[in-house]
């Protein structure tokens, strides 16, 4: 059980303070891992950050910055190696979550009217971020070898099924639907740790994509229903749910996996 250890291992977490960032941050610690929690947000990193430094006796390293700004990763990247002096893990969790947004009328999660806004935002940290915190942290990581997740989705193997969006008394160019661009990103996630596991296989450098289904979080319960049919298990994720699954492919557990998907969605593929 060894192989699951994350003990000395300096593991740099973006997204910390979202919904499954958190969880992931919980899977290192309880792993003895050291993580390095990074999110955009500050007030909600701080609140973490607290949260984790009084449940578990630490004093946890974070940053609140802009993930798609090169130069704030870059010098992120310098103070936490002038800090431990090593980087041995990344997971790239930080994405948007493109709203669906339900006004009746010119639908805005519709692809024929979905934004170039919303389109370069979703891109920009979800896409863009994760290549600039594989360029950095990667690169730290390169020097002794060690382990990079990208959190892609079971929507990164499978187009969403808009039906489970549907809404009654609402025209077809009305309904809601999920974003083109999570599809698009979390399809590109998969892509990127394909390239990385090949680019840097010889410095020791593994990257895997972890493919989770949707995580249970309060939704309304008709969407519950709908989803669970498509899931064998009969049920959404817990939030702790994929916390094993990141543990072990981080850690030595997975020495001999790289550059493929590793999914926990119920069995919702497997149909």
């Amino acid at each position: 059980m060894n192989q699951f250890s994350l003990a000395s291992k300096v593991v740099v977490v973006t997204g910390a303070a979202g919904l499954l960032g958190k969880n992931h941050v919980q899977a290192i610690i309880s792993a003895g891992g050291e993580p390095v929690l990074i999110d955009i947000n500050k007030s909600r990193l701080q609140s973490v950050v607290k949260e984790f430094n009084e449940s578990y006796s630490v004093e946890l390293e974070h940053f609140a910055i802009d993930i798609s700004d090169e130069n704030q990763v870059k010098t992120c990247c310098e103070n936490i190696l002038l800090k431990f002096g090593h980087i041995d893990g990344l997971v790239n969790n930080a994405a948007n979550n493109p709203k669906i947004e339900m006004n009746g009328v010119n639908e805005q999660s519709r692809l024929e009217n979905f934004s170039i806004k919303n389109w370069q935002e979703d891109i920009a940290v979800g896409l863009t971020g994760a290549f600039l915190c594989t360029k950095y942290f990667g690169a730290a990581i390169a020097k002794q070898g060690g382990s990079i997740v990208n959190i892609s989705s079971d929507l990164g193997l499978i187009a969403p099924d808009q039906r489970l969006y549907e809404k009654s008394g609402l025209a077809p160019e009305n309904q809601p639907v999920k974003p083109v661009t999570y599809s698009v990103v979390k399809t590109g996630l998969i892509g990127l740790s394909r390239y990385t596991a090949t680019y840097w296989a010889k410095q020791g450098v593994r990257c895997n994509s972890l493919c989770p289904g949707g995580v249970e979080n309060s939704q309304e319960t008709s969407f519950v229903t709908k989803l669970t049919s498509l899931i064998p298990l009969g049920r959404m994720a817990k939030q702790s749910d994929y916390q094993g699954s990141l543990v072990f492919l981080l850690s030595d557990a997975s020495s001999y996996m790289t550059g493929t998907e590793l999914t926990a969605d119920g069995g919702r593929t497997a149909w």
